[in-house]
């Protein structure tokens, strides 16, 4: 039995230990977050809670295998406590990291540090109430601007015309680069702000596009079909807030009022152009500006270089000679040495940023576990310090490593919490309060005990 550090436990750290345990190793898991889940507990729509509620059983029974120790509340990151390098110390025979895209992409717009400039992923986690995100600022006004339209701006309009407490939104704007039969949303997903739709608008939009998509063939009597099916259907008019969208389109400027809030985009007008058997969109030289308040992008993710691996342009370095070995996809590169960094692997979003979803991390965390089971066939196993004494140690250096057992003391203290406030779910949105709850929970198991 080999020890194999994974950090990260979102779907993918958590398939991997999954499957790395199951072949007999020890794994250790090192979580940034309190709770496990990554994506799948503070991605997926709040009000998803039979899917959120199976994935949390099923990773809780993941975590409860014998071989498996959980370290949440651990941060691994460059100028941390706990760093890679203080990981390899420990001398683990494989370190896997599955963190995902946790980085903040931004296209380098003038005016782009303004209030009420937001990436998708950093409002989800505030909706979703993952600490740090739920102390900081994501107030929204009435006219906010989305750029994108994939199924993180579908969420996006649903939570900000439907589910948000205090519905702010009169409208919501959705730019695209690209033209309707472009979009990247489940039908399924926009079932839940179709209401909100403002065909008459749509239809503007469609008639003001028509000459630039016709000139690469592309027919706006065919949207219905193709995107919007709603377009078909007996009129009804949305009597409050309204989802508009505009296509052909990029944001070029973001313009902040006296107080440093956006106030107006300016948005330059692009035309298709055919290329490589599609097409794809061309800047022109006509701009216009849209009054907004607020503005969202969702368009990918990349990942966190402060986590310590090497990175550029947004992803993590794996091997560059990838035609000769399937593995090398997986293995991390050094640039400055040249050389595969020995049992390192990326797993998951860590190596493709924002590739689909549950399923695909996990299929992409057991491909990647394949090729580490086969490099720990011709390794032995370090001098490796228990579980325990790693506890030890970053109690010493002041963190506060959250256990598998102490996992369960949260989760019966939200559900006393829900019971007590008529809600479900409940969730803390607040570490020093989950850390309180903990202690509080194995306060009363102590004294039941007693």
């Amino acid at each position: 039995m080999k020890t194999v550090f994974v950090v990260g436990a979102g779907p993918a750290g958590i398939y991997a230990t999954q499957k790395l345990a199951r072949a007999g190793h020890s794994v250790f898991l090192f979580n940034r977050d309190i709770k496990p889940g990554g994506l799948a507990e503070y991605g997926i729509y709040p009000t998803k809670d039979k899917m959120k509620g199976g994935l949390r059983k099923l990773f809780g029974r993941i975590l409860d295998m014998p071989n498996v120790a959980y370290f949440g509340h651990s941060t691994v990151a460059s100028g941390k406590a706990l760093t890679i390098d203080l990981l390899r110390e420990w001398n683990p025979a494989a370190l896997v990291f599955a963190v995902g895209a946790q980085g903040t992409k931004k296209i380098g717009l003038p005016g782009e540090d303004s209030r009420g400039v937001y990436s998708a992923k950093d409002f989800v986690y505030n909706y979703n109430l993952l600490p740090p995100f739920t102390s900081q600022d994501f107030s929204t006004g009435k006219r906010v601007a989305v750029i994108g339209m994939g199924n993180v701006m579908a969420d996006l309009a649903h939570w900000l015309l439907v589910d948000d407490p205090n519905l702010t939104a009169e409208e919501v704007i959705v730019i695209a680069r690209r033209g309707p039969f472009d979009t990247k949303f489940d039908r399924r997903e926009f079932d839940y702000i179709e209401e909100y739709l403002d065909c008459r608008a749509l239809e503007d939009e469609l008639g003001r596009i028509k000459e630039s998509i016709a000139a690469v063939g592309q027919d706006t009597a065919k949207v219905a079909e193709a995107s919007f099916p709603a377009l078909a259907k007996p009129r009804q008019d949305p009597t409050g807030a309204r989802l508009r969208f505009r296509f052909l389109s990029s944001p070029t400027a973001i313009h902040a009022d006296k107080d440093g809030r956006i106030e107006r985009l300016t948005i330059t007008e692009n035309e298709l152009v055919p290329r490589n058997g599609g097409t794809t969109a061309r800047a022109t030289e006509k701009t216009s500006d849209l009054e907004v308040d607020t503005l969202i992008f969702a368009i990918g993710d990349i990942v966190d270089p402060t986590v310590g691996l090497p990175s550029n342009k947004g992803i993590f370095l794996t091997n560059p000679d990838q035609s000769q070995s399937e593995q090398a996809a997986y293995e991390v590169f050094d640039p400055q040495g040249a050389h595969v960094v020995k049992g390192n692997y990326v797993v998951g979003w860590a190596r493709l940023a924002s590739e689909g979803v549950v399923g695909k991390a996990r299929y992409d965390a057991e491909q990647g576990v394949d090729h580490i089971l086969k490099y720990l066939e011709g390794v032995s196993d370090g001098s490796t310090p228990s579980a325990a004494e790693i506890r030890a140690s970053l109690d010493r250096k002041g963190l506060r490593p959250v256990t598998q057992d102490e996992l369960a003391h949260l989760a019966r203290a939200e559900q006393r919490q829900a019971g007590e406030r008529g809600v479900t779910p409940f969730k803390f949105g607040i570490d020093q309060e989950m850390l309180a709850a903990i202690e509080a929970e194995k306060s009363k198991s102590g004294n039941a005990a007693a």
